[in-house]
């Protein structure tokens, strides 16, 4: 009887078969890689603000800025005149921007700086769409990148407030 325990206990192990996996591993891979998306991914230089308290900007130093709220976009030049663009529907005429600030650029070659002001709650789509309107000038529609303001700084627009 002691005999028997003994021959039960022993069980020879047998090797793990993985020719299956190894052939589904082998099929799968490839198809995975042919078939997966690459994302082309395009980066922005930005100048952003420090952390520290704001100081105003000199006149002198004062740029372009664009405002980009959720019912407006809000163009101020240097002299301080002011064009505003409502939105429509769900879009921006940022068409109407860009035609703008090439008019800008063309008065005043030498200058390549505007801030963008976002308010809060703005998409990010939006404000993507607002850079690349700031950044490039009407030419680029023909595959032609042309730069208008490569200085792109960016800061937090206060909320207007709606009247009652």
């Amino acid at each position: 009887m002691i005999g028997r325990l003994r021959k039960a206990r022993r069980v020879d192990a047998e090797e793990l078969n993985i020719t299956a996996f190894m052939n589904l591993m082998v099929v799968l891979v490839p198809f995975l890689l042919i078939t997966a998306v690459f994302t082309q991914m395009a980066v922005k230089q930005l100048n952003l603000p420090d952390n520290s308290e704001s100081q105003p900007l000199d006149e002198e130093r004062r740029s372009l800025t664009l405002f980009v709220r959720e019912e407006t976009l809000t163009l101020q030049d240097k002299s301080g005149s002011v064009r505003n663009w409502p939105r429509i529907g769900d879009r921006f005429p940022f068409d109407a921007v860009n035609t703008a600030l090439a008019e800008i650029k063309n008065a005043a070659p030498g200058e390549d700086s505007i801030t963008l002001m976002i308010e809060p709650g703005v998409p990010y789509q939006t404000v993507i769409a607002a850079m690349d309107a700031v950044h490039y000038l009407p030419a680029a529609r023909d595959g032609i990148l042309v730069d208008m303001f490569p200085r792109i700084s960016v800061g937090e627009a206060t909320p207007l407030e709606q009247a009652p």
